[in-house]
């Protein structure tokens, strides 16, 4: 679930910083540009392991910034496929679950899973709060990285600007159907 990932970066380092030791505010620094975000074809990196080597540092002609190249290791969640997780449920819509033998109850706004039993169906509810085991059986990496405007939308500038719609940059596709394995 959680994999130490290697990595190499430059980092600036203001000059008011400069009084404190210099793995200090690296480490500041990296944190506050890598923590809480995901990385493409890497996961969502959780925070700075160690420092592992430094570079030289520089300073370059009008910028009073120190710049040196780090590398690092970073605690990032990346579970691999077929793990099997532990979650709770935030909130149930019909939007983004695609599972055999579910439906929702749109009124209540709960999943119901309905059983099928030689006795007849049941239904059993999951409800917001409740603790759910799942298993991973994909990821999907978007590039969500800014992209400039094409020439036709540059032609277009006094047109009406559409509402984008907001992608997920890292996205699990889990199951909570697992076929249970029968030992003879």
């Amino acid at each position: 679930m959680f994999v130490l990932v290697e990595m190499t970066d430059t980092v600036r380092i203001p000059p008011w910083q400069f009084e404190r030791k210099l793995n200090e505010s690296i480490a500041e620094e990296l944190n506050k540009k890598l923590a809480n975000k995901v990385v493409y074809n890497v996961g969502l990196c959780i925070c700075l392991y160690d420092i592992t080597k430094l570079e030289d540092s520089y300073i370059f002609p009008g910028d009073g910034a120190s710049h040196t190249k780090v590398h690092f290791r970073y605690v990032v969640f990346h579970p691999f496929l077929d793990e099997i997780l532990v979650g709770e449920i935030k909130s149930c819509s019909q939007d983004g679950v695609h599972a055999l033998g579910v439906a929702s109850d749109e009124a209540e706004q709960v999943w119901v899973w309905e059983y099928e039993t030689e006795e007849g169906a049941h239904d059993l509810y999951m409800d917001i709060g409740e603790e759910i085991r799942f298993r991973v059986v994909d990821e999907t990496f978007v590039d969500t990285s800014p992209t400039g405007p094409s020439s036709a939308e540059a032609s277009t500038s006094n047109a009406t600007e559409e509402v984008q719609k907001k992608e997920a940059p890292y996205t699990l596709v889990v199951t909570m159907c697992i076929i249970p394995i029968v030992c003879g």
